[in-house]
């Protein structure tokens, strides 16, 4: 069997591996083995994490909603029911920014709503 030569592949990885992990502290950003370590765990973190950003985009866009729709005397339940049985296909992201950038149109929303009741 022929001698396989594998320098240049292996330092390619070695160099990528420590290149992804430039900002880590002491061993973990100049030591291969432990970068190596490090860079697996950070990735495991970035695949969780870009799972929870959504969920905290939610959760945010609901606050938002509910906060507005208390001022016109109304729970954030109540008014999600309401737009369910009305029909309105708005989603929680369009009602939160209606909230904050256009009041108006929101309250509009939500006597609209509140009529069909």
């Amino acid at each position: 069997m022929a001698r396989v030569k594998r320098g240049s592949v292996a330092r390619k990885r070695r160099r990528q591996v420590l290149k992804n992990t430039k900002g880590a502290r002491s061993a973990n950003s100049k030591l291969f083995r432990s970068a190596q370590q490090h860079n697996m765990k950070a990735l495991r973190y970035a695949y969780v994490d870009r799972r929870n950003k959504k969920r905290e985009a939610r959760r945010q866009w609901i606050v938002r909603c509910n906060s507005a729709t208390r001022l016109y005397g109304i729970g954030y339940s109540q008014f999600i029911n309401q737009l369910a049985k009305s029909q309105v296909r708005l989603n929680r992201k369009v009602l939160a920014q209606l909230a904050l950038s256009n009041p108006e149109d929101f309250k509009n929303i939500l006597q609209l709503v509140i009529e069909n009741d």
